[in-house]
């Protein structure tokens, strides 16, 4: 079973920045995409940004809201994917999870029913 770990969270002015981490147990079949995804109360969790963890040049996948903002990256030395987050605004706060299944696709990365395996959470919280 994969275990996911985030941390980075925290407080931040709007227009500053955020880094966050997700780490993975380890990689393998099942955790071949790591994707993002931020809930806030009464909405359901929505995709903010999903990567293949294989490969030299990955696919990847961005809301449209968070597009040149925020960037998705990997390290598969050391399990990590990180979400760097500038320009931050205060409806970019929320609860940051990451999350990992096998297959992905343009159609699915946002849809958080289509991920497996969950982290527990970071909390962003930015403020005006």
């Amino acid at each position: 079973e994969v275990q996911l770990v985030e941390t980075g969270g925290g407080s931040a002015q709007a227009g500053g920045s955020l880094t966050l981490a997700c780490t993975a147990s380890g990689y393998d079949w099942s955790s071949r995409y790591i994707g993002w995804f931020r809930h806030v109360p009464e909405k359901e969790r929505e995709g903010v940004a999903a990567i293949y963890r294989g490969g030299s040049n990955p696919r990847l996948w961005y809301a449209d809201s968070v597009k040149g903002r925020f960037t998705i990256s990997k390290d598969n030395g050391a399990n990590v994917v990180y979400l760097q987050m500038n320009n931050l605004r205060p409806e970019d706060s929320g609860m940051y999870y990451c999350a990992a299944v096998a297959i992905t696709s343009d159609d699915t990365w946002y849809r958080s029913q289509t991920w497996l395996y969950w982290g527990q959470g970071t909390r962003v919280t930015v403020s005006t």
